[in-house]
């Protein structure tokens, strides 16, 4: 299950690809209002994202964030990466934090790795292809649909 922060910075990227075209700045205010989170944890996740280049901001009376990279560039599996750390299921198959299992006796030929890298694997593709761009997509379809 994912953090209640990365759902948070989830929200915010997708209100802010939504509603920001191009780079004018939204303020946090209305960011937190839209989307129901914590201004103030709210103001922590989106220095996270900036400090992490997916966001950049301007200071003073018309200041806020807006997106620095495209909507296609920022993906689910970054975002996850970011705030919850490996998105594996056991440490031996992630890539950024690989650790060996203390139990194992063989790597190489561990079944249980075997599955479990598929597993990530197949995660991770699907994170990757989940753009903000993909998601905004998504929900017009079924907004669509319901119709």
């Amino acid at each position: 299950m994912i953090s209640k922060k990365t759902k948070y910075a989830i929200n915010a990227l997708v209100y802010l690809a939504k509603e920001n075209k191009g780079t004018e700045p939204i303020q946090i205010s209305k960011i937190a209002e839209s989307e129901n989170i914590p201004r103030k944890f709210l103001e922590a996740i989106l220095l996270i994202l900036k400090n992490a280049g997916m966001l950049s901001s301007r200071k003073g009376k018309t200041g806020g964030y807006f997106l620095h990279k495209s909507p296609d560039e920022i993906n689910i599996a970054d975002v996850m990466r970011l705030f919850d750390g490996p998105i594996a299921l056991l440490p031996c198959v992630t890539h950024t934090y690989y650790e060996r299992c203390e139990e194992c006796k063989d790597e190489a030929t561990c079944g249980i790795r075997s599955v479990f890298a598929d597993v990530r694997n197949e995660t991770v593709n699907t994170l990757k292809n989940a753009t903000l761009t993909e998601i905004m997509l998504r929900a017009e379809l079924m907004k669509k649909e319901k119709k």
